[in-house]
């Protein structure tokens, strides 16, 4: 994501007091900066980068942080900075793969309110927010919903639905979309371009509040939710002419194990034909939780071959953080 820096969006594109029906410098001052560093040698690093930054909300009355998870896996050291310039040193509690939300604990006082969490489910195409990021008023930007779909990206992750708004914040990774009443509605997650009245546009996608409720008693007890891990094979898959290729591989992943090469293509999983990241992944998350051997179907210059491969979980890749 974007680094953080010295700007500040036009003023007519920032969120004004009088046109709120809520607390909106309370808002902006639960939103907090998260800084992380990750070893070199973490299996994350070569994609992720060893110093990650973004943003967090505070949900709960104890600082409890939640952010977007890819800022925090396998950190080192978190800080955590608030607005007023409180800087606190965080741990990373959870990180649930699936929704992809992570959740820190500061180890300090960071003395302001927690944002109230409202219902993604209401939010509808044409609906205005506020996107927040770290930085108060001159880092928050009034948008609009544009989208409410389902989302899958290369690394195994799907999204039953996701919300999308535009236009794009440049610091988007753990930032927080509000709605009109003030409420948290998603936690940022990527930068995309999305197709609104025939025109590409540059805009966010969130990951719905709504998915956390069902997780977060385990995610605060454990660290991960409590049903079994999804099978994970390794693999960075992208949509091509209707076909589901090979663009990347987790080295030591169980793909690469079991022979995956780059630039292969995915006919079948499973004995069912899939043309799409949903489809691929969704059919291979079907056949049972990691462990469960996933048999692919490939096509290798024009030769077709099964690779079986031995699914694993995903964290256990990962380094895992410590306790201070």
């Amino acid at each position: 994501m974007a680094a953080a820096g010295n700007w500040a969006f036009p003023d007519a594109l920032q969120p004004r007091p009088e046109e709120t029906s809520f607390d909106l410098a309370a808002a902006l001052d639960a939103v907090v900066l998260v800084r992380a560093e990750i070893p070199g040698d973490a299996f994350t690093a070569s994609i992720l980068g060893t110093e990650r930054a973004g943003n967090g909300v505070v949900i709960r009355e104890d600082g409890l942080v939640l952010t977007i998870g890819y800022l925090i896996t396998e950190a080192e050291s978190i800080w955590l900075t608030t607005n007023r310039g409180t800087v606190v040193q965080g741990h990373a509690l959870a990180y649930d793969q699936a929704t992809g939300f992570g959740l820190i604990m500061p180890l300090g006082k960071l003395g302001v309110q927690p944002l109230a969490r409202g219902a993604a489910s209401s939010a509808q195409p044409g609906d205005g927010v506020i996107v927040i990021g770290q930085g108060g008023r001159a880092h928050s930007l009034r948008a609009k919903i544009i989208a409410r779909r389902e989302f899958a990206g290369y690394w195994e992750y799907v999204l039953d639905e996701a919300l999308f708004s535009a236009p794009a914040h440049p610091q988007w990774g753990g930032a927080a979309l509000i709605g009109e009443d003030g409420r948290l509605l998603g936690i940022g997650s990527l930068l995309v371009q999305e197709s609104v009245g025939g025109k590409v546009v540059d805009g966010n996608m969130f990951v719905p509040i709504d998915l956390l409720a069902p997780i977060l008693n385990e995610m605060l007890a454990t660290g991960r939710p409590a049903q079994p891990p999804r099978a994970w094979l390794g693999i960075y898959a992208t949509e091509m002419e209707g076909h589901v290729v090979i663009g990347g591989l987790a080295p030591g992943g169980p793909a690469e194990r079991a022979g995956v090469q780059l630039g292969d293509l995915v006919l079948e999983a499973g004995g069912e034909k899939v043309a799409s990241l949903i489809s691929l992944f969704r059919r291979v998350w079907s056949l049972g939780p990691a462990g469960t051997e996933v048999a692919l179907t490939l096509s290798r210059r024009g030769a077709s071959s099964t690779a079986r491969i031995r699914s694993a979980d995903r964290n256990d890749f990962l380094k895992k953080p410590r306790l201070h």
